[in-house]
């Protein structure tokens, strides 16, 4: 099978598609013949070497895939061959023809593979900052950085749960966060002080998600660095006693089973989707990297 790796840690040129065997389920997975793969932050840090030097080279790439089922592990029964599945790929190796699944769900009736790609490092990232936050009915919640992908699916998961949000954004972004139930502010100096003029006694929560150097402020409007949970600022919730999330203390996976039934019911939007052929995948970095994509990266297969 056609696969996307790199031989060694640089820039995008790096990249490359090789010819790798073909994979195949253990117990509990499913392979699919991928059509769609989406591209994360953390492919082009794995490629730059900013993630995991000391493993050996060649190295794949790619977590979140969707695709058309076409070998089953032992013990699966909850999916057939020819099913339309989307999800999460332990193996890191999403972005080519094939794909072992660890977690997968099948695709709402309305999403095409493109759009189901895009949702689900955004959604388990998403919902379980969240869960580490205790967002819900009744709480403001602060969203810096809302109209990326994970941002955007914060904002809609938290509006699910009955939370009032908040998000920043450019002025540009404003309507679309409008669309998904936030009320928008601008970014940079002055933030705070927008912020209470909506919600005049701050925020009960903050979801950092922009790593933009804002926590001070955050734990200002959220009234305790207990408040703040970060995605994006390691260096800062060392440096502000605030917590920062990752998936290798606990993932959120239950969301990818929820997430059908609201985007159905019009309550979630996936975000727009950028596509590029697989063969393409340097220039997709390229513009990943660049950082001014609204949405998501997608890499389209066969």
């Amino acid at each position: 099978m056609k696969a996307a790796q790199f031989s060694r840690f640089g820039s995008p040129d790096v990249l490359e598609i090789a010819d790798l065997p073909d994979p195949h389920p253990g117990p509990g997975q499913v392979r699919i013949a991928v059509r769609a793969a989406g591209v994360s932050v953390s492919d082009w840090k794995k490629r730059q070497g900013l993630m995991d030097q000391d493993q050996e080279l060649p190295q794949t790439l790619g977590h979140e895939a969707s695709g058309v089922v076409d070998e089953l592990g032992e013990g699966v029964s909850d999916v057939a061959v020819g099913d339309r599945v989307f999800g999460l790929s332990g193996e890191g190796a999403a972005q080519a023809e094939s794909a072992v699944l660890d977690h997968y769900v099948p695709i709402p009736p309305s999403l095409g593979f493109a759009a189901a790609a895009a949702l689900p490092a955004a959604l388990e990232t998403a919902a379980r900052a969240l869960d580490q936050l205790g967002a819900g009915a009744g709480s403001t919640l602060l969203i810096n950085g809302a109209s990326g992908s994970i941002g955007s699916a914060a904002v809609q998961l938290a509006v699910a749960r009955g939370a009032r949000v908040i998000g920043t954004a450019g002025p540009a972004n404003h309507e679309y966060l409008r669309s998904l139930g936030a009320e928008p502010v601008a970014y940079g100096k002055g933030m705070a002080e927008r912020v209470r003029a909506l919600a005049p006694g701050g925020a009960d929560l903050a979801l950092d998600v922009a790593g933009s150097g804002v926590l001070p402020e955050l734990i200002g409007l959220a009234g305790a660095p207990a408040n703040v949970v970060t995605i994006a600022d390691f260096t800062g919730a060392q440096e502000h006693g605030v917590r920062f999330s990752r998936g290798d203390t606990g993932r959120a996976l239950y969301v990818l089973n929820e997430i059908g039934p609201l985007i159905e019911a019009g309550r979630f939007a996936p975000p727009s989707v950028q596509t590029f052929p697989l063969t393409d995948i340097t220039e997709a970095h390229r513009v990943g990297e660049e950082g001014h994509v609204r949405g998501k990266l997608v890499l389209l297969v066969g």
